[in-house]
């Protein structure tokens, strides 16, 4: 399989929105490593220090700054890039600050990804999609059964709201138009994923990273709360394995689900306790806050993923502790001021090599 994906996506032409955020500096580096033609279109970096800046990926990546709300440019750029693939990451992607900001996320989330839908159904190049959602974009009763692709999508903040209305959107324009037109589109539901370079607020790592550097009290909020913690490189190799097989075919549009096994689960406690053991921090600095938000989050998460794992061979590479020991490494060598370009570079080298076994 990797052989194969490193044959389909030399010289392919892929068009990135989001590419300067985490996941899309990720997936930068793996197309990089790939041989593909890169064109990225994304606001300015939204987080200081910034992976994609850290990592210089400038000069890896034709840079569009632009915004996915204004259509008129995002496909105007779509036309004259004339992209083989597009992977859509673009996205307001924290449930906090859609309570702050639920304008801009839905604008964003619903309206950005309507648009790239929109570039995709005029386009000519265009013969893939993969279009990234949210496992938050399913109604959530917090059952312990994970929830499959064809579960009631729906949302009670703003920010899973948009998903679930995303992914509506993407329904109606694959059965109306991108069936007819034998583009293959699909979307991709992950959980929480972790790594290095995400500094985003209000995730996890990123927060006790940021306690360490400034010398602060960690505040962990819902100790107890269970969410599929993954790699970012798992769901991105499914991500490729899917912009892959759907090229001009739409035997595999539709909606997948990319998530950690079940039985490696963890609560934001038992996270927290594994970073703390491996970058050795004195748990006295840790408040675990057992108060109820005044938000409403969700205490139990979990994904069936049978579908990806039957019809495309994925499953997840990286157990739960492999994913936390990784992402921690790489913050270490971040902090010792090591070549972060070839950290990430040997990291995604290690876990390629892997991928088949």
């Amino acid at each position: 399989m990797l052989d194969d994906l490193k044959k389909f996506y030399k010289n392919k032409k892929i068009f990135i929105t989001g590419n300067t955020g985490f996941k899309g500096s990720w997936l930068t580096m793996i197309l990089n490593s790939f041989n593909s033609r890169l064109c990225g279109y994304s606001l300015s970096e939204n987080s200081k220090p910034n992976m994609f800046n850290l990592l210089n990926l400038k000069h890896k990546i034709k840079l569009i700054k632009g915004d996915v709300r204004n259509f008129q440019y995002l496909n105007k750029s779509v036309n004259k890039f004339k992209p083989d693939i597009i992977f859509h990451l673009a996205a307001q992607s924290l449930v906090q600050k859609s309570y702050s900001d639920p304008f801009f996320t839905v604008s964003t989330n619903t309206g950005g990804s309507a648009n790239i839908l929109e570039s995709c159904r005029m386009s000519n190049s265009v013969k893939s999609l993969v279009y990234i959602t949210s496992d938050k974009c399913y109604e959530n009763v917090e059952w312990i059964w994970g929830y499959r692709e064809n579960d009631k999508l729906g949302g009670y903040d703003a920010y899973s709201s948009s998903k679930a209305a995303a992914e509506n959107i993407f329904s109606a324009y694959l059965e109306s138009f991108f069936k007819k037109k034998k583009l293959g589109a699909v979307s991709v539901r992950a959980g929480n994923v972790i790594g290095g370079g995400d500094w985003s607020e209000d995730r996890i790592i990123p927060d006790i990273i940021k306690s360490i550097t400034n010398k602060k009290k960690i505040f962990i909020r819902n100790p107890k709360s269970t969410r599929p913690w993954q790699h970012v490189l798992d769901p991105l190799l499914g991500y490729l394995v899917l912009g892959m097989k759907s090229y001009n075919n739409n035997e595999f549009s539709g909606s997948w689900n990319f998530g950690p096994d079940n039985d490696t689960v963890l609560t934001v406690k038992d996270i927290v306790n594994q970073i703390c053991k491996k970058l050795s921090i004195n748990k006295k600095n840790l408040i675990l806050n057992n108060k109820k938000s005044k938000f409403k989050e969700a205490k139990l998460l979990k994904l069936n993923c049978d579908k990806a794992k039957d019809r495309i061979s994925w499953h997840p590479r990286l157990s739960s502790k492999k994913s936390i020991d990784l992402a921690c490494d790489w913050y270490k060598s971040y902090f010792e001021k090591n070549n972060m370009f070839k950290v990430t570079e040997k990291q995604i080298q290690n876990f390629l090599k892997n991928y088949e076994k």
